[in-house]
């Protein structure tokens, strides 16, 4: 394998730094250049926060540029002297000038099998839809959102206990595990693109934080994966007997929540606390109040012993 290809990286969040992490550990590709977004202000102080992928730039004396806006990025065409740009979770589209400036274009790590979850929130989605599997696919960019050609792809099972966070975690891994295979592969001129069949498509909007809101009126196994896609941002919430909380774990219990309505609190115990759905009864096991820490079920009874009288 040659060792000359030159690289760019453009990416922002914690998966696109594990991906970065990968590549940079590997000791066989130039990274020229690494794009993230620009500082933004967060938690209650409203103070500027680096992202991940810039953490972690600094830290290895990687040459390092902050775009405010898609119109800024490579302003100085810098794009031309390198191989291939790599995006992963970068957050901004790359205009179709940019595209075509890496000698070999530019590739991006999505976390879903294309064509199925294009889009913002291909994890969340694949777990609130029920999805059995999921995995990464790296492919060609085009000027359409997550529509260029498939150059490789791998799966991963999701299994019933799988959050938006344990789902991310292994694929943040994969993708840079399969990103040093891709790049072994587009070096040594192997790779075979594959076209994404456009009606096989789906798409995964970007997460609302009304979108967390659970409806009872749901089935309860869409409301246990609903938990567990928000998980850990921007957390299921809901009211039960006019208390607001955050809802972090639930369990669908094997019983019909007959005659009770949706949204009804059943039992408070420290085996959890049982609301009825649509169908059947859903326990919840870890619970947090406004401004609280995360607390078990056996917890919040201990403080609230008359909160199902």
């Amino acid at each position: 394998m040659s060792s000359l290809l030159k690289l760019a990286f453009a990416g922002t969040p914690e998966l696109a730094s594990t991906i970065l992490q990968k590549l940079i550990e590997a000791e066989v590709y130039s990274i020229e250049l690494v794009f993230t977004q620009a500082d933004k202000p967060a938690g209650r102080g409203r103070k500027l926060h680096k992202s991940a992928v810039k953490n972690l730039a600094e830290a290895y004396q990687l040459p390092l540029k902050q775009p405010g806006s898609a119109l800024e990025l490579d302003a100085e065409n810098e794009l031309t002297n390198v191989d291939i740009l790599i995006v992963a979770a970068y957050g901004m589209l790359i205009p179709e000038t940019v595209l075509e400036r890496p000698r070999l274009g530019c590739i991006n790590i999505h976390t879903s099998l294309l064509p199925r979850w294009r889009g913002a929130a291909p994890i969340q989605r694949a777990i609130e839809a029920g999805d059995t599997q999921t995995g990464i696919t790296i492919m060609q960019m085009d000027a359409g959102l997550d529509t260029g050609n498939i150059l490789v792809q791998k799966n991963c099972p999701i299994d019933n206990k799988e959050t938006a966070k344990t789902l991310h975690d292994k694929l943040a891994l994969m993708g840079g595990e399969l990103l040093l295979d891709a790049l072994h592969s587009i070096d040594s001129g192997k790779l075979q693109p594959k076209t994404q069949d456009d009606n096989l498509a789906t798409y995964a909007k970007k997460i609302k934080k009304e979108d967390a809101a659970i409806n009872w009126h749901f089935a309860a196994s869409k409301i246990e994966r609903s938990v567990r896609a928000f998980n850990p941002s921007p957390i299921a919430y809901t009211a039960l007997n006019k208390i607001q909380m955050r809802i972090w774990e639930v369990e669908v219990l094997d019983q019909s929540c007959k005659p009770y309505s949706p949204g009804e609190v059943i039992k408070c115990s420290a085996s959890g606390i049982d609301v009825a759905s649509a169908d059947r009864i859903v326990r919840v096991h870890k619970l947090q109040l406004p401004g609280k820490k995360v607390v078990t079920a056996a917890a919040f009874h201990n403080g609230h012993p008359d909160f199902a009288r």
